[in-house]
C-alpha cells in the first residue's frame, strides 16, 4: 500500500487520540471502582456493626459475604485497570515518538553511540552510529540483543546471500504492514530496554546447576510413591484405627529427614537461579506471547513465531512451568509449610524433581529463545523504518563476480524533501575523481552512494528512483582524526587508514572505495604526487573507488588512463552569491568558492 508521510502521520495522531480517550476511560473507571471498594468496605463495616447491635446473623452474614465478594472482585478489576492504563499510556508514548520522528526528532530512541568504531571499514565515516546518525533513525530495540544485532547488520558485520536478503526483505515488508503489532511490540517495555546478556546468563546458570541423578530416576519415583502412600495407610489407620498417633508421626519425621538430607541443599541453589531467570524473563515472557499470538506468512518471520510457540519447544510453556516451580519453592519458604510438606507428600523431592525434568526438557532451547526474540525486535525496528519512509524502494540485487552501482535518481535518506537526487553507474575496476567546491555536495553524495548501499544489503528501502548493486565489500576514509594521547598525528592516521584499506582490499577480489581527500596532512604538491601513486598502486588491484578532491590536478589521471579513470564534478556558479545545484555531471569543476565566501567575509 503506497502511502504519504503526512498520511502516515494522520494516521498516528488518530492513534494517539483514540488511545488518549481510552486512557480517560480507565481514569474513570479507576475512579468508579476505588469508589466501590470504598462501599464495600463501609457495607462490611455497617454489617458487623449491626450484627453486634442487632444480632441479626443470618442477614448481616449474607450482606457482610456478597460485600466482601464484591470488595475482592473490584480490587482485582481495579487492579487489571490499572495494568492497562500503565499498557495505554506506553503505547500513547510510543505514537508520540514516532510522530516526533517524523518531525525530525530521534530523541525517543538510542543513538547507539556505543557502536562507533573509527577503525570501522566505513560505520565512522558514513554515520552509521552516534547521534542523528542511520541507527538513530531506525532502532526501537526493547532488548540489548536486538540492539546488538541491528548494530551488526548496519556494520554488514555478517556474510550474507541474495536469498538471505531476498528473505529479510520479504519479512521486513510484512512487519511494515503489521503496525498494530509493531506498536504493541514497541510499547512492551515501556522505554526500558532488557538486559539480553543478563537472561543468557541466568540460562547458563542453570545449565551448570549440579540437581542429583535421583530426581530423573524412575526407580526413585516409585520409591518415593510407596513412601507417601505407607504415610497416608498410615495416618488413616492411626485417625480411624487402633494404629498409635506416633507410628505416623516418625515416618513424617523420617520424610522430613530424607527431603532435607537429600534435596535441602538443591533446593536453595535452584532457588537463587530460578529467582534470576524470573526476574529477567518477565518482559522476555510478554514478548514471546505477543510474537507467538499472530500469524505470519513471511518465511523468517514464521521462523521465529515456530521457535517460540512449537509443540517441542514452547517457549511460553517453558516460561509458565518455570514459574510453577517458582511458585511452589517460594510457598517453601515457610517453615512450618515445608516441614508438613515433606513429611505428608515428600514435597521437596518432587520439587527437585520437576525442576531437573524442566532443566533437562528446556534448557537447550533457552538460547533459541532468546536469538528468536532479539532476531524479532531487529525487524521491527527495521519494519518501522520501512513504513515511516514510503519514499524508499526495494534494491535489486545482481548476482555478478563484479562490483556492479547502478542508480537513479539516487539521494541521501537524511536530506528527505530537501534531496537533490543523481544519477549514477559505477563500473567494476574504474575510479571516478570527483571535483567540486566547498559544500557543493561531494561529501554528501558520497555518503550516499554508501549509506544506501548498506541499506540494501540489510533488506531496508533504499533512496532511489531505481537500485541495481551486486555484492561487494565497502570500505571508506573520509573522516580521519588524529590521536594524540597515543602520539599518532593527523598524517600518520591517514597512513594508518590507508594501510587498514589495502589490506582489506587485498583479502577482498570485490571491494568499492569511497575516500574524501587523500592524504590532507601534507603540503599540496606532496599530497598530490601521494595521491598519485596511492590511485596508481590501487588502479592494479581488483577494487573499484570514488575519489572526492578538491586538487583539479589528480582529475589529469584521467586523461592519463582513460579507460580506468573518470572525472565527475559538482559545479557551482558565482554571481552575485554562489548557486549551488547539488547534482554530479561528468568533467572537472571550474569554478572554487574558497576565496569568495572568505572576501564576503571579510567585508
Amino acid at each position: 500500500m503506497i502511502r504519504t508521510k503526512s498520511e502516515i502521520l494522520k494516521g498516528y495522531k488518530a492513534k494517539a487520540s483514540e488511545i488518549s480517550q481510552e486512557i480517560n476511560k480507565t481514569k474513570s473507571r479507576g475512579r468508579l471502582l476505588l469508589f466501590a471498594q470504598l462501599t464495600t468496605f463501609v457495607i462490611v463495616v455497617m454489617s458487623v456493626v449491626a450484627y453486634t447491635l442487632w444480632h441479626e446473623g443470618m442477614v448481616c452474614g449474607i450482606v457482610a459475604s456478597f460485600s466482601v465478594l464484591a470488595y475482592l472482585l473490584s480490587r482485582y478489576a481495579d487492579g487489571k485497570n490499572s495494568e492497562r492504563a500503565d499498557h495505554l499510556k506506553a503505547l500513547l508514548h510510543t505514537y508520540m515518538g514516532e510522530m516526533a520522528y517524523l518531525d525530525g526528532n530521534f530523541s525517543a530512541f538510542y543513538d547507539g553511540e556505543r557502536y562507533l568504531n573509527p577503525h570501522h571499514e566505513f560505520s565512522f565515516d558514513l554515520d552509521i552510529f552516534g547521534p542523528q546518525s542511520l541507527f538513530h533513525r531506525i532502532n526501537r530495540s526493547i532488548t540489548r540483543g536486538g540492539s546488538d544485532r541491528l548494530a551488526e547488520c548496519c556494520s554488514l558485520s555478517n556474510k550474507t546471500t541474495i536469498a538471505d536478503i531476498a528473505n529479510e526483505r520479504e519479512a521486513i515488508n510484512e512487519m511494515a504492514e503489521l503496525s498494530d503489532l509493531r506498536m504493541e511490540f514497541m510499547a512492551l517495555t515501556d522505554g526500558e530496554v532488557l538486559e539480553t546478556n543478563k537472561v543468557y546468563d541466568a540460562f547458563d546458570d542453570v545449565k551448570t546447576l549440579q540437581l542429583p541423578k535421583f530426581a530423573t530416576s524412575g526407580s526413585a519415583k516409585w520409591l518415593a510413591m510407596v513412601s507417601v502412600g505407607i504415610m497416608a495407610v498410615l495416618t488413616c489407620w492411626s485417625a480411624f484405627g487402633s494404629l498409635p498417633s506416633n507410628v505416623p508421626l516418625l515416618w513424617g519425621l523420617m520424610q522430613t529427614i530424607v527431603c532435607l538430607t537429600l534435596c535441602g541443599k538443591h533446593i536453595s541453589e535452584a532457588n537463587k537461579v530460578v529467582g534470576e531467570i524470573e526476574r529477567q524473563t518477565k518482559g522476555y515472557a510478554k514478548i514471546m506471547r505477543l510474537i507467538a499470538s499472530h500469524e505470519y506468512s513471511a518465511k523468517l518471520n514464521k521462523d521465529v513465531a515456530e521457535i517460540l510457540s512449537s509443540a517441542d519447544t514452547n517457549a511460553l510453556q517453558a516460561l509458565k512451568e518455570l514459574t510453577a516451580i517458582i511458585d511452589a519453592i517460594d510457598r517453601r519458604g515457610h517453615a512450618l509449610y515445608m516441614v508438613l510438606a515433606d513429611a505428608l507428600v515428600l514435597n521437596d523431592l518432587w520439587l527437585v524433581r520437576r525442576f531437573a525434568k524442566w532443566k533437562l526438557k528446556y534448557q537447550a532451547e533457552a538460547s533459541a529463545w532468546i536469538d528468536a526474540v532479539s532476531i524479532f525486535d531487529t525487524r521491527v525496528s527495521m519494519a518501522t523504518f520501512r513504513y515511516n519512509e514510503p519514499r524508499g524502494i526495494d534494491a535489486t540485487i545482481v548476482d555478478e563476480d563484479k562490483v556492479v552501482y547502478d542508480a537513479n535518481d539516487l539521494y541521501h535518506p537524511f536530506l528527505g524533501d530537501k534531496a537533490v537526487a543523481n544519477d549514477f553507474n559505477i563500473q567494476d575496476g574504474n575510479y571516478y575523481i570527483v571535483t567540486g567546491a566547498n559544500m557543493a555536495g561531494k561529501s554528501t553524495f558520497l555518503r550516499s552512494v554508501g549509506i544506501n548501499y548498506i541499506l540494501a544489503l540489510c533488506g531496508m528501502p533504499v533512496f532511489a528512483s531505481n537500485y541495481r548493486v551486486s555484492l561487494f565489500s565497502l570500505f571508506s576514509s573520509m573522516r580521519t582524526s588524529d590521536d594524540l594521547a597515543h602520539g599518532i598525528s593527523y598524517f600518520n592516521a591517514e597512513l594508518l587508514r590507508l594501510k587498514q584499506l589495502i589490506d582489506t582490499c587485498r583479502e577482498n577480489s570485490r571491494t568499492l572505495i569511497i575516500l574524501d581527500e587523500i592524504l590532507k596532512g601534507t603540503n599540496s604538491a606532496d599530497k598530490l604526487n601521494g595521491s598519485r601513486m596511492f590511485l596508481e598502486a590501487m588502479s592494479k588491484m581488483p577494487v573499484t573507488g570514488i575519489i572526492a578532491t578538491h586538487d583539479l590536478e589528480l582529475s589529469k589521471m584521467a586523461d592519463q588512463y582513460p579507460q580506468r579513470f573518470h572525472n565527475y564534478c559538482f559545479e557551482i556558479e558565482l554571481g552575485a552569491s554562489v548557486t549551488y545545484s547539488y547534482k554530479i555531471t561528468p568533467g572537472v569543476a571550474r569554478n572554487q568558492n574558497a576565496t569568495f565566501l572568505l572576501k564576503e567575509i571579510l567585508k
